[in-house]
């Protein structure tokens, strides 16, 4: 009873799929030599500070239906 394990290696598909991705925010190709990878599917830190900070502002929103608001008690 063997048991296969596969492993990715760098000349995957994967590999050269993320090779031909976009940076999200700053539009940098994938195959870019200063597309670091560590960061996918942004380019670098930077892009990926700027996305987290829009989502922090609330530029980025997730449809739905509106959020109730809670009653106020006036109780004074």
């Amino acid at each position: 009873m063997g048991c296969s394990i596969s492993l990715s290696t760098p000349d995957s598909e994967d590999h050269v799929a993320m090779n031909a991705s976009r940076c999200p925010i700053c539009n940098k190709s994938g195959s870019d030599s200063t597309f670091d990878h560590s960061y996918m599917p942004f380019c670098s830190r930077r892009c990926a500070d700027v996305d987290l900070g829009r989502w922090l502002q609330e530029d980025y929103r997730i449809p739905g239906p509106p959020a109730e608001q809670p009653e106020s008690s006036d109780d004074e």
